[in-house]
């Protein structure tokens, strides 16, 4: 679990990238996550989600909750906090009212849209991750695929790349295009909540 001390919110995130682009989104935003009692914990994936809510039930009616994932485990987080109590038959709509927001294939997906495959190539070569891309595109594999697919792939090549990459595409995003699902959870956790 983790140190509920001062927490007064809790983001559930699949994993490190999906908390490392919220905390950068809240840096751009000036939002002090820490000092809103807010805090954004990754479950190792959407499956993660029903056991971290049953260890929590026991002492978290008084937390707010928020979550982001991807679309393929909606059933997944859905049944999940059916389970847990926060209602029945859930929507994706109802689920966004309660602040669970799906991201339209992943994280990844969403940033590379927001920023186009241009706006991620130069990213990359601001890391100098450029070349390396290029072989990748190469690869027989990648050959038939579109560029945004190959950059999606791409970032999820090397242990770390997602999570590193996640900080600095939000870094590097215009903020009137931030991905939806990421401006919705922040807004959501941040509602209502003073500093």
């Amino acid at each position: 679990m983790f140190d509920r001390v001062g927490v007064r919110t809790v983001v559930v995130v699949e994993g490190v990238s999906d908390r490392e682009a919220l905390d950068a989104l809240a840096a751009r935003r000036g939002i002090d996550l820490a000092a809103k009692g807010i805090r954004i914990v990754p479950i190792g994936g959407a499956h993660g989600i029903g056991p971290f809510l049953h260890d929590l039930a026991p002492r978290g009616h008084a937390l707010k909750l928020a979550g982001l994932f991807d679309a393929g485990e909606e059933r997944v987080v859905r049944d999940a906090l059916e389970r847990a109590g926060h209602g029945r038959n859930l929507t994706r709509e109802r689920m966004e009212r309660l602040g669970f927001f799906a991201c339209v294939a992943d994280l990844e997906d969403e940033l590379i849209r927001s920023h186009g495959a241009a706006g991620v190539e130069d990213v990359l070569d601001a890391q100098g991750d450029l070349g390396l891309f290029r072989m990748f595109q190469q690869q027989p594999a990648q050959r038939g695929r579109t560029r945004d697919a190959q950059l999606r792939r791409f970032l999820g090549t090397r242990s770390g790349r997602k999570a590193q990459y996640a900080r600095l595409l939000v870094d590097a995003l215009d903020l009137s295009r931030v991905p939806g699902p990421l401006d919705r959870v922040l807004a959501h956790a941040t509602e209502g909540v003073g500093s």
